[in-house]
């Protein structure tokens, strides 16, 4: 049965930045509900092929009946190896849409959403067993103080690292309504977005989504072809700066201001995206979700 994923964010628009060849090999990091892909295997011709990467198991129910595309349960981290598993060196396309699907919002027991009670999980692969129960049940105050404020954004930070370390061995914490309730006196501003930014922390650091990022982007460079395209879909400013700063420079790091240092790193990409191309208005009307998205694409320069 196929679930009920979100609707492919910025589908048009990322088909365009690909600028599929019709015998090409492309690699979607980031399958689930497989719009990006459904759309890829239309332009994609016989000879063709796409690789199919989502560490949610549920994903694999959403595979189109199509012999082009290989599906690979694994975090797109692990990109390199399993590309060459498949005897796949080189490939003429990436992409990946760094947004947490509907589904996984949607299926109450994954515990990603503040609207339903259910263990407080946020795993993306059942696999692994770091859970956000036990983020907030075992990190000393001074690393949640530090995740909070830089994956979450949280104001308050401080307090609620100090809060959840005081409360912790009194109150149980292992579901959503218990950590919830625990919290209710420090809540700032709305409960709701409070909560969002406090959820998108423990989600960041239970999935260690930005380190699989990095890995995944200094692969990209090695295993594109020669004017081959990079698509990366981001949802906060985290990731947009990693893909941003990468794409401009091969690097992570701001510029250096120092002038008695000017080791560049080497750049392998031409950068297709100016300025990030965001949803339409249209878009978001008709699927609220992508109203934080940025689409940013390169292109890997010929070799001189």
């Amino acid at each position: 049965m196929q679930q009920q994923y979100h609707i492919p964010v910025l589908l048009n628009e990322v088909m365009e930045g690909l600028n599929i060849q019709p015998g090409g090999v492309y690699v979607d990091c980031t399958f689930g509900g497989g719009g990006h892909s459904k759309a890829i295997l239309q332009k994609l011709g016989a000879a063709g092929k796409l690789v199919a990467f989502d560490q949610d198991g549920d994903a694999k129910r959403n595979l189109p009946e199509d012999e082009r595309i290989i599906f690979v349960q694994q975090n797109f981290r692990h990109l390199q190896r399993f590309l060459r598993l498949h005897h796949i060196n080189a490939v003429d396309g990436i992409m990946a849409d760094l947004g947490v699907s509907s589904h996984q919002f949607d299926e109450a027991g994954r515990g990603f959403s503040t609207r339903f009670n259910a263990e407080l999980d946020m795993r993306m692969d059942q696999r692994q067993s770091l859970t956000a129960f036990e983020v907030v049940n075992t990190y000393p105050e001074p690393r949640l103080h530090k995740l909070f404020e830089q994956y979450g954004e949280v104001t308050n930070a401080r307090t609620l690292a100090k809060t959840i370390v005081g409360v912790r061995s009194t109150a149980s914490l292992k579901t959503i309504d218990g950590f919830k309730n625990a919290l209710r006196e420090i809540v700032k501003g709305n409960p709701n977005k409070y909560f969002a930014q406090v959820f998108q922390a423990l989600r960041i650091e239970v999935n260690d989504e930005l380190g699989a990022l990095k890995e995944m982007l200094q692969q990209v460079p090695s295993l594109l072809k020669p004017g081959g395209r990079v698509a990366i879909i981001t949802f906060h400013s985290l990731e947009d700066r990693l893909v941003n700063n990468f794409f401009r420079r091969g690097s992570f790091d701001e510029p250096e201001e120092n002038p008695f240092i000017n080791t560049e790193p080497v750049n392998q990409f031409n950068v297709i995206t100016k300025k990030p191309v965001l949803p339409t208005d249209e878009e978001i009307k008709q699927n609220p979700r992508s109203g934080s998205a940025k689409l940013r694409v390169a292109e890997k320069l010929m070799m001189v």
